[in-house]
């Protein structure tokens, strides 16, 4: 808290946590004067809107990510006081009154904002000294300066007191505020004088007031300069806008012209480069974010020009102008707006509000100025909110205005023409005393004051200001704007004289102290010395006023009360107590008729230099606080004059001199000493008012008065083409009551004629303002002319009027005749209070320059024809009208709640027509047979533009004659309706036939005896496709079942409502639905009821002999049907992107179907947490049609606690649906199917359906050919064989005959069996997609008999399989690890599990050091899945907290993954070459049979083989079991490669099958289907430790093979080599030699099996080494012996 200063420096930071999006808009700022203890003074507010400092990234369309919310460092302005008042139309006018600020400038903050997003926000900065070294940059200041020329005020209400403007910008200019430099910143004084009509204005004429203020501000130049160039974009594309808008005919050529001149533009507009903010030292971050998000967005409206397309042309530049709308706000200004305050009694009673960047002046061109800097703009002031009248306008100025740095003011030039000059004025003042004028009497007043004769200011203290000085000495100059008679512009004046008597002592009657007064008892001068003023005459003389309560004499009674004396209640009967009475003497005087106009009169008037004759010496004389007079009056009492001294700059210095009249500051006076004070002379004379200690008068000191003089008026006429309103909605039958316009031009206005009531008043009149003075250059005219105001009123049968609305636009000013063209008119909206806008005018203006050329010819007015008294409309530019015949069908009237006994009134301009009321309104709501066709002769004129509204209106008539209207419609475009009613082709609108030959009996025996039984191959054929088969076929949304037949069960699904497609005419070709209101409709406007009918628009013939032409609707026997009752089935399917209800981000949508007093659904039966509910229900109800036509369909969210929240609604007119001949009620199927999932569910069959048909359009019956299976229909010849070339063999195909029509109704663009998608409001949020629903409805009437059976849309439910997976064994696969003898090895196990059921993942057992990749295991997964055949997926069901409430579904893909991993014991298992295998179990490759064939060609998914070469798919749910290899594959270096092969067994099996045949997991029991047994593994753990010299030669071998077999050969070549060397001489040598000596003695022959039961042999016995020998190689295991 800073106290005692008016600039505080807080230099701290306050920290706020906030999460975004943040549920408010806008942040607000409050500075409060704490000098009390609670701090309840408030000193200003200031609001950021967090659109205007941040962004979403929603303004572009693409990867735009938008950015935090940021600020400054900059200045932010504080206001205060009374706030604006509430307008529609502003921009503004959506900010809630809490946020909203004060008009009073309060001063500014400076202040920065930084948002950082939690986890990335800096440490709390302590010392700030740095920051604010760095921001001291922001804060230089330069001097600008602001000019502004008042050239008109009009408009205005009677202010009884003088009235004058201030200009401020800040506390600049504000006259109140001390602190800061006195300005010339206010105009003189002026009186309000009457317009002649209702209205006053300022007499300004040819001296314009100026002001100049100078200010300091930074330079903001870069930033305003963006602004200006956007705004210059924005109000092209608006311009272009507003005219593709007034062009109402779609077929009008310059439609498009207009439009590609709109796109040429704001291409060009988007191209040119904002100013970049990148290289701005003084550019905040905001800046730099903000001009970048504005270049996106030009960049982007720039292509979207470029490629934009001639459809919805009014609808996509409406999008633009939205989003450029949406970047535009600047809240870094800088420079606060403008304020021009109108003062009175020295209150500020009305202001205008002007953007500083509008009017601010730029070096870098035309472009970056604001678009009204120099320009002539028109301001409409108003009230602050709470204060002044309603429907009455303070004012409408017309300034000049710029703004700018002084230092580019040198050559300021504002307009064309007008001199400016500065002046000082002083008014000398006397009074007269005792016959004698002088100073003595003046009692408190000066001898020398202002104007209003409050301040003391003499000649001798006034002093030029430094850089100026006097020109002339002091002279005589009469203000003459301020004698002007008040009454000036009237044409006859009402005088009164209340005549006073008193009673005296004797209690008779005499004159009073005071004779003669006004009506509030002061004195005025006797009625026999009332003189007539020159120009004006009376007709009769005083008479007494006797209209009122007064008795026969005019005398009124009362008891004078002290001090005044005068009674407060006067009474017309006389008392003994009255002791004063009074009477009126009234008569009235004329205008005189002269040759000047009252205009012309007074500028003469003005003109007038210096005392005129008889004028003595200047003075203004005042009779007792009365209005000045030039001449005295017999009572005067005071008299003045004004003295005037003209100053002039001494040289020029560079910049315009009026920005050089500064006084001194008023703030350094407080500080200095007193001698200081003395030592120094102030300027104009202020000197004695601020040394006085005593004084205790605060207002500012005087300044001099700057003018801008206009020599040369220029006089202008103003056509002002007033043709007719529309629209004008009222809830009377008595429509627009006594209609006129008022036309207000600057200060002269004219009426035109009074009309009597019209639901379309046209008054064709001409209205012409003569001799208008104008008086800048007219180029500026040209340019920015003065605004037409046309206002409409009525007034009433006793007189009275009230204003309805304005419109006001500025007219075609022509200043050469040779180019003038008349111009068109056009529709100009009427706007009400708050900126409502309720009503069109049909009007044009033209403002012409009277030349001399003009003045000789006076062509303009001539062209104008006159008729009746009044001026009417030119033969060229009044509509041409036509006699037409409006036609209308009146079918009924529905939802009108609270009627009783409706009628209808049609009404066209003045000519009308109304139906019999409707007497059993509750039980038949339609119209009656003979009330049905209207026809209504009109005069209509022949451009559609020009053309009236048709209004119809509802009239509810009750008891005793009451009747009020309760609704009404206006069809504003007939052109849809126009006909030609003599076209050969026109078909008469008919009704459907509901009821007649009992075809239901028909179809009854063809169902109960030729329809198919069911069989196994059709309970089979079911089960392969259903209705959603037929759906998901239409929308390609999953992978469905292949079908042969499938085309010939087609479904047509739109992505709109029914009533949307172009083709079907909203339904409406029978009769439309038009929505009854109260008033004008708007966005949020309450529907009363509708009206249902048609209409048929044609010319007649002016010559009643002529023939007239038919009758475009006929009446129908058929009315009988209705009401009628229907059987109504609902199909909802499915809803789309519904919008979140619950915290989750989710819903849990139920459906609730509303008919009439039914209703259906359950709230039980809803889908949990799900924005796409899929619902799959079917609802049947009956209803009595149209009692009961609108179908609601309602979806709420479920809540357990809390109320259910509504989702939206959605509303479908059955009526429309019965009604309408395109079939509607039940669409037509592909095929005529009577068995199957796609049966015939119509009432009646397809030739039934087409016989219908054609006597609906006027055809003769079809006519059947059974032999040749044709037909013949409208004159041709069809035959089943063009339709159906093959045979088709669809199962339950009806016959020839039906399907032969099937074939013909589809080609009469009749409805077919569809979905429609139906959009979600609610009436929260209206307006908004809440999400959508597809559905459709059938509907049967009863009549017809029953209908087919329903279709069954239930949703699909999946079936419980089980998945058996035997792994076997693997082969190939991927080593990881390393041994000791550093070998690749892996302890590898499976992992498998379906996808999305990873918490039912399993594992096999490990095969541990697998040195080849092979492994054994002889595993069973066994997964469980809910499989859905239909959509191939699985679906799931779980909850997604411990505490939800329901479970959430959720479908995945039937796929087997498994994964090949490696086990280890002190670290995580290695996933073996991230290898997998992945199988769609729907559609999977057959396996291998041997591990050699398996390759990983079979995972290919797009495999590019020839057909005959690539792997067969299969689906295993329909193959059931397989066994084989697959390949695991793994992804390396951006391909897939072979990573190991698997051997598994896959089986498939129902949930009653799996109860059949059990089996475990892994090898548990039971163990079968089939038996595993465990693999045969080598044992190999721990075989190092038990057997280390083998383990030792397998690694030696291992690693030293190849060396081994290579020595071993050699070893043996070597060995059979020595061995052949040693043995060669001995075998040589026995061969040589050949002894014959035996060695051995003969054999002999032992027992051998007692040899070896023996313990030894007999020693006997030799042992001879022969035997032995042999015994060894039979029996080698034998010992020996």
């Amino acid at each position: 808290m800073q106290t005692q200063t008016d600039n505080p420096i807080w230099n701290q930071i306050l920290t706020f946590q906030i999460q975004l999006p943040c549920l408010s808009s806008y942040i607000k700022f409050r500075v409060l004067d704490c000098h009390r203890k609670d701090c309840s003074d408030e000193i200003g507010t200031a609001s950021l809107s967090l659109n205007q400092i941040s962004s979403t990234g929603e303004e572009i369309e693409g990867v735009y990510s938008g950015f935090l919310p940021c600020f400054g460092p900059s200045f932010l302005t504080l206001h205060g006081g009374k706030k604006a008042p509430f307008r529609i139309q502003e921009e503004g006018a959506h900010i809630p009154d809490s946020v909203r600020d004060g008009l009073a400038y309060r001063g500014r903050v400076f202040l920065e904002l930084i948002t950082q997003i939690k986890s990335c926000q800096d440490s709390t900065i302590k010392d700030l000294s740095h920051e604010v070294t760095r921001i001291e940059k922001h804060q230089n200041r330069q001097k600008y300066g602001l000019c502004v020329i008042f050239l008109s005020c009009t408009m205005m209400p009677n202010f009884e007191d003088l009235i004058h403007f201030e200009v401020s910008i800040g506390h600049y200019g504000n006259k109140m505020d001390l602190n800061y430099k006195p300005l010339v910143s206010s105009t003189q004084y002026s009186p309000v004088i009457y317009d002649g009509n209702i209205y006053h204005y300022v007499p300004w004429y040819n001296i314009k007031p100026v002001v100049a203020v100078t200010s300091n501000w930074e330079d903001v130049s870069f930033r305003m300069n963006c602004l200006n160039l956007l705004h210059f974009t924005r109000d092209r594309l608006k311009a272009n806008l507003d005219t593709l808008k007034s062009t109402r005919n779609p077929k009008d050529p310059a439609l498009l012209c207009q439009w590609e001149k709109l796109l040429r533009e704001l291409v060009e507009d988007c191209k040119r480069p904002l100013p970049c903010m990148t290289d701005q030292p003084k550019a905040t971050n905001l800046d730099r974010k903000r001009w970048q998000l504005r270049s996106l967005l030009l960049q982007e409206l720039a292509q979207k020009a470029k490629q934009a397309m001639p459809r919805d042309m009014v609808a996509t530049a409406e999008n633009w102008l939205y989003r450029l709308n949406a970047v535009l706000p600047e809240p870094q200004m800088g420079l606060p707006d403008v304020m021009i305050w109108l003062v009175a009694k020295e209150q500020r009673v009305a202001y205008a509000q002007v953007p500083a960047h509008s009017v601010l002046f730029s070096r870098a061109g035309a472009l970056h100025s604001g678009r009204l800097c120099g320009k002539i703009q028109t301001l409409l002031l108003q009230y602050p909110e709470g204060e002044g009248q309603k429907d009455v306008l303070p004012a409408h100025l017309r300034v000049c205005m710029w703004l700018g740095n002084v230092t580019d003011s040198k050559d300021l030039q504002l307009l064309c023409q007008g001199d400016m000059a500065v002046y000082a004025e002083t008014y000398e003042n006397q009074a007269k005393y005792k016959d004698q004028w002088g100073q003595q009497g003046l009692y408190r007043c000066p001898n020398f004051s202002d104007v209003m004769g409050n301040k003391t200011l003499p000649m001798t203290d006034f002093q030029p200001p430094l850089g100026w000085h006097w020109q002339d000495s002091w002279t005589v100059e009469p203000q003459r704007r301020l004698l002007l008679d008040i009454d000036i512009n009237k044409s006859q004046v009402l005088e009164e004289v209340y005549e006073n008597q008193g009673r005296d002592t004797r209690g008779a009657w005499g004159p009073a102290a005071i004779p003669n007064t006004d009506v509030n008892g002061q004195p005025i001068e006797a009625r026999e010395n009332v003189k007539c003023p020159q120009g004006w005459h009376f007709k009769k003389d005083w008479v007494v006023e006797l209209n009122h309560a007064v008795d026969s004499k005019g005398w009124e009674y009362g008891v004078g009360i002290p001090p005044s004396g005068l009674p407060q209640v006067w009474s017309p009967v006389e008392k003994t107590y009255h002791s004063c009475r009074r009477r009126r003497w009234a008569r009235v005087r004329f205008r005189n008729r002269g040759e000047l106009s009252r205009e012309q009169e007074t500028v003469s008037f003005l003109q007038l230099q210096g005392p005129a004759e008889g004028e003595e010496d200047g003075w203004e004389y005042d009779a007792f606080g009365s209005k000045f007079h030039l001449h005295p009056q017999p009572r005067s009492r005071f008299r003045r004059r004004c003295w005037r001294r003209r100053l002039v700059p001494d040289k020029d210095k560079g910049i315009a001199p009026v920005f050089l009249l500064e006084g001194s500051l008023a703030m350094d006076l407080k500080h200095r000493a007193g001698k200081e004070e003395e030592s120094k002379p102030w300027p104009w004379g202020l000197d004695r008012q601020f040394r006085d200690p005593q004084r205790q008068d605060a207002r500012p000191p005087n300044m001099p008065f700057i003018y801008c003089t206009f020599n040369k008026p220029h006089y202008y006429q103003l056509f002002c083409y007033i043709y007719q309103a529309r629209n004008l909605v009222s809830n009377q039958i008595l429509t627009f009551q006594g209609p006129f316009i008022r036309v207000v031009f600057l200060n002269h206005s004219q009426c035109t004629q009074t009309l009597r009531s019209s639901a379309g008043p046209t008054w064709a009149q001409t209205l012409i303002f003569q001799h208008l003075l104008l008086y800048e250059n007219p180029k500026d005219t040209k340019e920015s002319p003065p605004l037409v105001v046309l206002e409409l009123w009525q007034r009433d049968s006793w007189g009275k009027e009230s204003l309805w609305g304005r419109s006001m636009w500025p007219p075609v000013v022509w200043l050469d005749l040779q180019d003038r063209i008349l111009p068109p008119m056009r529709w100009h909206p009427l706007v009400k209070e708050l900126g409502k806008e309720e009503g069109e005018i049909l009007a044009s203006c033209e403002l012409i320059l009277q030349t001399e050329k003009l003045g000789e010819k006076q062509l303009p007015i001539l062209s104008v024809p006159w008729k009746n008294g009044a001026y009417t409309l030119p033969k060229s530019i009044q509509p041409t009208i036509k006699r037409m015949a409006i036609e209308i069908l009146a079918w009924g009237l529905r939802n009108m709640k609270k009627a009783s006994s409706p009628q209808l009134l049609v009404e066209f301009g003045d000519e009308s027509l109304r139906t019999e009321p409707i007497r059993d309104f509750q039980t038949n709501p339609n119209f009656p047979e003979s009330e049905s066709v209207l026809v209504l002769l009109v005069l209509m004129p022949t451009e559609e533009a020009y053309a009236l509204p048709l209004v119809v209106k509802v009239v509810d008539n009750w008891a005793f004659g009451q009747q009020t209207v309760t609704g009404q419609a206006n069809i504003d475009f007939l052109q849809p309706y126009f006909c030609d009613p003599w076209a050969q082709d026109y078909v008469h609108p008919k009704l459907p036939r509901l009821s007649g030959k009992k075809h239901q009996d028909f179809l009854g025996y063809l169902s109960r005896k030729f329809w198919f039984k069911s069989s196994k191959a059709e309970d089979e054929y079911e089960h392969e496709v259903d209705w959603w088969s037929k759906l998901f076929w239409a929308t390609d949304e999953h992978k469905s079942l292949k079908y042969k037949y499938k085309d010939y069960h087609t479904l047509k699904v739109y992505d709109c409502e029914l009533e949307a497609v172009p083709a079907f005419q909203g339904l409406q070709d029978f009769c439309q639905t038009f929505k009854l209101y109260q008033e004008q409709p708007k966005l949020d406007s309450p529907v009363v009821g509708e009206f249902k009918g048609l209409f048929r628009v044609y010319p007649f013939p002016e010559n009643p002999d002529a023939p007239k032409p038919p009758l475009q609707f006929l009446a129908w026997p058929e009315r009988e049907d209705f009401p009628q009752p229907c059987l109504v089935r609902v199909y909802v399917v499915r809803a789309i992107n519904l919008q979140p209800q619950d915290y989750n981000g989710l819903c849990d949508p139920y459906v609730i179907l509303k008919l009439g007093k039914t209703e259906l659904g359950s709230r039980d039966m809803y889908q949990p947490n799900t924005l796409d509910p899929i619902f799959g229900t079917m609802f049947e109800l009956t209803c009595n049609i149209p009692l009961e036509k609108d179908l609601e369909i309602q979806l709420y969210d479920f809540d357990l606690f809390s109320p259910d929240d509504k989702i939206g609604t959605t509303v479908i007119d059955l009526e429309n649906r019965l009604l309408s001949g395109f079939g509607a009620h039940c669409g037509l199927s592909k095929s005529y199917c009577q068995s199957g999932p796609f049966r015939w569910r119509d009432q009646m069959p397809p030739s039934y359906l087409l016989e219908r048909y054609a006597k609906r359009k006027g055809l003769p019956p079809p006519l059947f050919s059974p032999e040749e299976d044709a037909v013949f229909y409208n004159g041709k010849k069809f035959k089943l064989q063009s339709f159906e070339p093959k045979t088709p063999t669809v199962h339950g195909l009806g016959p020839k005959k039906e399907r032969l029509a099937l074939h013909l109704l589809h080609t009469q663009g009749l409805v077919p069996e569809h979905v429609e998608t139906r959009t979600l409001y609610s009436d929260s949020q209206p307006g908004i997609d809440q999400g959508k629903v597809q559905m459709w409805v059938d509907i049967f009437p009863k009549k017809l008999g029953p209908p087919g059976p329903p279709v069954d849309i239930n949703p699909r439910k999946p079936k419980r399989y089980e998945l058996r997976c035997v792994i076997w064994k693997t082969a190939n696969v991927d080593l990881v690890d390393d041994n000791l003898s550093r070998e690749k090895t892996s302890d590898i196990y499976i992992k498998g599990w379906l996808y999305g059921l990873e918490k039912d993942m399993q594992k096999t057992d490990i095969h541990y050091h697998s040195l080849t990749g092979e492994a054994n295991f002889n595993w069973r997964f066994i997964f469980t899945m809910d499989y859905l055949a239909a959509e191939r997926v699985c679906v799931q069901s779980q909850k997604d907290y411990i505490w939800s409430l329901d479970a959430t579904s959720m479908k995945f893909p039937a796929r087997l993954i498994i994964q090949v991993w490696d086990n280890d014991i002190f670290s995580p298992d290695d996933f073996l070459g991230s290898g997998v295998l992945e199988l769609d179990l729907s559609d999977m490759p057959l396996p291998a049979r041997h591990a050699q064939q398996c390759s990983i060609r079979m995972m290919d998914a797009d495999p590019k083989w020839p057909y005959f070469l690539q792997y067969k798919h299969f689906s295993l749910f329909k193959k059931k079991t397989v066994t084989g290899w697959w390949p695991c594959q793994v992804l390396d270096g951006g391909k897939w490669r072979l990573s190991g092969k698997v051997k598994m067994s896959l089986e498939i099996l129902s949930e009653k099958e799996a109860l059949i045949k059990p089996a475990g997991r892994g090898q548990s029991e039971p163990n079968q289907y089939p038996t595993l047994h465990p693999p045969l593994r080598p044992y190999t753990s721990f075989m190092w430790l038990r057997s280390p010299v083998q383990h030792f030669c397998s690694v030696f071998w291992k690693r030293y093979r190849f060396k081994l077999i290579a020595f071993m050969i050699i070893s043996i070549l070597a060995l059979l080599l020595f061995n052949f060397i040693y043995s060669a001489p001995h075998y040589l040598a026995m061969s040589w030699i050949k002894p014959q000596l035996q060695l051995y003695p003969p054999i002999k022959i032992f027992n051998i099996i007692t040899s070896l039961n023996t313990s030894n042999a007999s020693s006997s016995i030799l042992p001879t080494r022969g035997p032995t020998n042999h015994l060894s190689n039979i029996f080698p295991e034998l010992p020996a012996p």
